[in-house]
């Protein structure tokens, strides 16, 4: 059997992100190599955002053609899995675990949220159930070990690695893109006669007391509470058996 993605039970980019070699395919020897092109894509990543690491742009910025890049990568698709897992890069090195769980928690999901926000092209990638490539996986062990030091039972402990990413993910969502006090104002003027003729009454309540949209303190507020919440929620899964 080949060593490649393309095999049934291996997801795309699994082999390349852990140093396996591309598949062979006929032709020149590739002037390239995958690190290479993935550091192009983070770099136009970070300077247009994940539209602008498309095939076209990295072929140009490299000097290839763009039906050149399958001498490296087999799809779109796997390059969406290497480039995410080099734009999130390794945890930082601060992020060691200390004697309290709820400060480590509490600490990983404000490293995530730090992340997206000095890289936000990363929420406009795919998100998979399960990290599988090795600077993801590297997150997911620091947390894993906070979890495992607060008592979570073994078959908890991925449900709550969901939770608290899901939490970091909306939390840093909010904050990528808050409102203006000016913008968040000519919004709510906008939309509270749609929404009193839809009858979006819940909606239409948020918007009259200047709720909706969220702005800058709003959005930092919910990811000090949400933490709290979230903190006790891994509490409550530790009682859990």
């Amino acid at each position: 059997m080949l060593d490649r993605d393309t095999t049934p039970e291996r997801p795309p980019g699994l082999t390349l992100a852990w140093g396996g070699a591309p598949p062979p395919r006929r032709g020149p020897r590739p002037a390239h190599t995958v690190e290479q092109i993935v550091a192009a894509a983070v770099e136009l990543a970070d300077a247009e955002g994940a539209a602008g690491a498309s095939l076209p742009n990295i072929a140009h910025e490299i000097g290839v053609t763009t039906n050149a890049l399958y001498r490296y990568v087999s799809s779109k698709e796997e390059l969406t899995v290497l480039l995410a897992d080099a734009g999130w890069g390794p945890p930082p090195p601060a992020l060691v675990a200390s004697d309290d769980w709820h400060a480590d928690v509490r600490a990983w999901a404000r490293a995530v949220v730090d992340r997206l926000l000095t890289r936000p092209w990363l929420l406009d990638l795919p998100r998979s159930g399960d990290a599988i490539t090795p600077n993801r996986l590297a997150w997911t062990e620091l947390l894993l070990a906070a979890l495992t030091r607060a008592g979570v039972h073994k078959g908890h402990l991925l449900g709550c690695v969901t939770m608290v990413t899901g939490f970091a993910h909306a939390a840093a969502a909010r904050l990528a893109t808050p409102a203006g006090p000016g913008e968040a104002a000519a919004v709510r003027d906008h939309l509270l006669p749609h929404l009193d003729r839809l009858g979006s009454t819940h909606l239409a309540g948020l918007v009259e007391e200047g709720q909706y949209p969220a702005t800058q303190p709003e959005a930092e507020a919910f990811l000090e509470a949400g933490l709290d919440h979230v903190v006790a929620g891994v509490a409550g899964f530790a009682q859990t058996r």
